[in-house]
C-alpha cells in the first residue's frame, strides 16, 4: 500500500492521532520541556536546539517525507474533547518485502500518564499497521527498569522476546533494552517477561 498517496489519522476512543503540523510547535515545545525530567532518563540524549522551532520545522517535514516514502508514520496524540496534545508515536524503519515489519516508539507527556492514553494509542497503531499497512511484525524496546513501559507494551499484546546488548544510546549512555513484539497472526503463549 503507499502511503504518498493517503493522510494518515487514526481515531481511537478519546484519541485523534495525526501527523505533526508547523502549528503544533509551541504546544508541542512546552509539553516537553515540561516533562524533560521525566522523558530524559529514557531516550536519546536531546540536542542542544532540541527545544527550538527550527528543530521542530525540521521533524515536521521529516514526518511528511517519511509518510510519503513509507519510510515511517510519526504522529501526534490529540485529545479530542480539548484538543491538547499529549504525547507522540512513531511507527519506525517500516522494512517491505519478506519482512513486513517495524519498530515503534512513544513518548507521552508526565501529566498525561496513567490515564491509559498510550495502551489506546498503540493499540490503535498497531491495528492500523496490521490491516492497513499488511505489516506482520511490530517491535518495540526499551530499557529494563522502564517498567511503567513494559507493562503498557505487555497489555497491548506484546511479548517479551529477549535482550539486546548496548541497544541505543539513552541520555548519552549505551544501554541494554529488553525487546518486545506484537505478530498479526500471534499463536505464541504467555512468555516469561517479569523473569528479566
Amino acid at each position: 500500500m503507499l502511503l504518498a498517496r493517503r493522510k494518515v489519522r487514526i481515531e481511537t476512543e478519546r484519541l485523534t492521532l495525526r501527523p505533526p503540523v508547523h502549528s503544533d510547535f509551541r504546544e508541542w515545545s512546552e509539553l516537553r520541556n515540561d516533562s524533560a525530567d521525566f522523558l530524559i532518563p529514557w531516550e536519546p540524549a536531546w540536542s542542544a536546539d532540541h527545544l527550538t522551532r527550527k528543530s521542530f520545522t525540521n521533524r515536521v517535514y521529516w514526518a511528511q517525507r517519511s509518510i510519503s516514502g513509507g519510510t515511517a508514520v510519526p504522529l501526534f496524540l490529540i485529545r479530542r474533547h480539548d484538543n491538547a496534545l499529549l504525547g507522540a508515536i512513531t511507527l519506525d524503519n517500516i522494512r517491505r518485502g519478506p519482512s513486513q515489519s517495524g519498530t515503534l516508539g512513544y513518548w507521552i507527556g508526565k501529566q498525561h500518564t496513567r490515564h491509559g492514553y498510550m495502551r489506546e494509542t498503540i493499540e490503535a497503531v498497531v491495528h492500523h499497521a496490521f490491516n492497513q499497512m499488511d505489516l506482520s511484525r511490530i517491535e518495540a524496546a526499551c530499557l529494563p527498569e522502564n517498567i511503567a513501559s513494559r507493562g503498557v507494551l505487555e497489555k497491548s499484546g506484546f511479548k517479551y522476546e529477549g535482550v539486546a546488548q548496548s541497544y541505543l544510546q539513552i541520555n548519552g549512555r549505551w544501554r541494554t533494552h529488553v525487546l518486545y513484539s506484537a505478530l498479526r497472526h500471534d499463536r505464541r503463549g504467555r512468555t516469561l517477561a517479569g523473569q528479566v
